[in-house]
């Protein structure tokens, strides 16, 4: 029997349609339902790609024991976190504030039935181990406390709320505004920059595309040390497990320090990102390396996740046929078979197949260790060709097809800078293509829809949905002026300001004012593994401002960034957007004869004037980084 997740549109919720656990999707109903009849909700956040969140599902939620538990306690709530990044950015920072620890997927809360959580967890298994209670005893134990102890819960839900409000930041005497903070955060980068294998810290390693864009723009300014530091890390990305040596495309991150061994996740808005960064990488050393991982990276995305229409998928599951990175290992004498004996040596010596199995069960994933000679270039891409084609053959990971507004943001921008460094008019169709996508499915009546899949578009967008969109389109127009684009584009900007902008504090909130009413409204300015939407949705007003000569927009950003300015200097990390957008702000405001410019013709010679001069360097006003 289905359970109340058979109509919904995320592939992630339909994996667990089918689960004798009485799912319910967030919403009105459940929480009616939690408080008639005086239930804790226990909200289990994941997506569908993500590996543990199958092995709890597996070992718990597809058990009928467990499931019975579970519905005979608590109203049950299952959320894609992809399509509910307002619910997913709550939970976890209230996992964090409870637990004193950071959070991850699957997400375990436990809520009174007004929303507030009062105890959570990530991944819990049926029996206990690795100091981890049971799930089925932890459900009993939760309830437990629940009944018993309504007092003590309520007071820490309220002591939670205030906690919560805390994390807002607050407007203090009007700062000025200067370059300082820029300075403070290229050196924070760079006593933090693995000089041996590149890249931040220790295991486990994330790209940190925004971290290593702003280095990028140090090192196009003639930073020697910000060159070292992104020109090595990308190299070795590139180099590495991280990156798919055989079909394109990174993976999510590295659990080891040498970017060998990937969680094999490959996630749309980490390849978006890291298309635009490589072209401009390429832009500055020329490395030939960098120029084929565009090319294959590209290739991947539209081989592998264009969906019918334009749009692209959101990602690509770890697991194939039950088994996390089965579809990527390789057996070695696998590959011996397949090269054949003329070509095992190149390859053998490439990928270090000589070496001791880097991968469980005597298995290889490829990284290069050595070198490929320029005369032998045809011959290893022959090989490459060769064992890609051999994969095609074994089972496929599954594919989250749903498109999302704000992923999708990111992949047109970074095709269309792709498209515009390297002189690609067939990438910037594929952008455009997208681009168009979004606009007539997930567009209507003057505002953004999240997220669209099998021809229903729905749930009410949000602050990185109009951010990321509107840096997207600047782009394409850079690339290709098109009559509608700023019209568009200036569509976005003014939903943000009646919508999502805090008139009497500056900056932005995550959800509109007309969005449905949750326990928390944040206001995020930290990049994690995407920009952070504040720091973006000021990036994009400062670039739109300068380009339109809408001092509104200008303004809009400065509020921002002033609010945002203790936040900056103080942080140790996470704000490269925001100095990013600072540094474009403090640059002179264009003269005010701009003003006049009819903004609706994009082919007007302001504008015609504005594009030509932002797309010859160093002038960057609207350089996709």
């Amino acid at each position: 029997m289905a359970n109340h997740l058979v109509r919904e549109t995320s592939p992630y919720l339909l994996q667990h349609a089918e689960n004798p656990v009485d799912w319910h999707p967030w919403g009105e109903h459940a929480l009616t339902l939690a408080r008639q009849e005086d239930k804790p909700i226990l909200l289990s956040i994941g997506y569908s790609a993500c590996h543990w969140c199958h092995v709890m599902a597996h070992e718990s939620f597809e058990d009928a024991k467990v499931a019975a538990l579970m519905n005979e306690l608590f109203i049950n709530i299952k959320v894609d976190r992809e399509e509910r990044p307002d619910l997913d950015q709550i939970y976890q920072s209230a996992h964090q504030m409870l637990t004193g620890r950071p959070g991850g997927w699957p997400l375990t809360m436990f809520l009174t039935p007004d929303g507030t959580p009062f105890f959570g967890g990530t991944y819990f298994p049926k029996s206990a181990r690795h100091s981890l209670p049971a799930f089925p005893d932890l459900c009993r134990q939760v309830v437990d406390i629940y009944r018993r102890r309504p007092e003590d819960v309520a007071t820490q839900n309220r002591s939670l709320r205030e906690m919560l409000n805390g994390t807002l930041p607050r407007s203090t005497a009007k700062v000025s505004l200067d370059g300082t903070p820029i300075g403070i955060g290229r050196d924070f980068l760079l006593r933090n920059f693995d000089s041996r294998f590149g890249g931040f810290g220790g295991a486990p390693k994330f790209p940190h595309a925004s971290d290593l864009a702003f280095l990028l723009r140090r090192a196009q300014s003639g930073d020697g040390r910000a060159s070292e530091a992104v020109l090595n890390t990308l190299t070795r990305m590139a180099e590495g497990g991280l990156y798919d040596q055989l079909g394109g495309g990174f993976y999510r991150y590295s659990v080891d320090e040498r970017w060998e061994i990937p969680h094999f996740e490959k996630m749309l808005y980490d390849n978006g990102q890291l298309l635009g960064l490589y072209s401009d990488a390429w832009q500055l050393s020329r490395a030939p390396l960098f120029a084929r991982v565009v090319a294959e990276t590209v290739g991947w995305m539209l081989r592998e996740m264009q969906v019918p229409g334009g749009g692209f998928a959101s990602s690509l599951d770890a697991d194939s046929d039950g088994e996390e990175g089965r579809y990527y290992v390789w057996d070695r004498d696998e590959i011996r078979a397949l090269v054949g004996e003329k070509d095992w040596p190149l390859a053998r010596d490439h990928w270090g197949l000589d070496g001791p199995a880097n991968f469980e069960r005597s298995h290889w994933h490829l990284h290069a260790v050595a070198a490929v000679a320029p005369a032998n270039e045809q011959r290893i891409a022959a090989v490459r060709s060769r064992l890609l084609a051999h994969r095609e053959t074994r089972v496929h990971p599954g594919r989250d097809d749903k498109v999302l507004t704000a992923w999708n943001a990111l992949a047109i921008e970074g095709l269309a800078r792709a498209a515009r460094v390297f002189d690609r008019p067939d990438w910037l169709a594929a952008a455009r293509r997208a681009l168009e996508f979004l606009r007539t499915t997930l567009w209507h009546d003057g505002r953004l829809l999240a997220t669209a899949r099998d021809g229903r578009a729905h749930l009410a967008a949000y602050l990185d949905d109009y951010a990321f969109l509107l840096l997207a389109i600047l782009e394409t127009t850079q690339a290709e002026p098109r009559p509608g684009d700023l019209d568009f584009a200036t569509a976005l900007a003014e939903t943000l300001l009646e919508h999502f902008e805090d008139k009497a504090d500056g900056g932005f909130y995550f959800t509109a004012s007309d969005h449905e009413a949750l326990i928390h409204r944040p206001k995020p300015g930290h990049d994690n593994a995407m920009p952070g939407s504040n720091a973006a949705a000021a990036l994009g007003l400062v670039r739109l401002g300068r380009l339109l000569g809408q001092d509104r927009y200008l303004d809009a950003a400065e509020r921002t960034l002033r609010l945002f300015s203790s936040q900056v200097a103080q942080s140790g990390g996470g704000t490269a957007t925001m100095l990013m957008a600072l540094e474009e702000a403090l640059a002179p405001r264009p003269d005010p004869a701009v003003n006049a410019m009819n903004c609706s013709d994009v082919s007007c010679s302001v504008v015609d004037a504005e594009i030509n001069k932002v797309s010859q360097p160093p002038d960057l006003v609207l350089h996709a980084r």
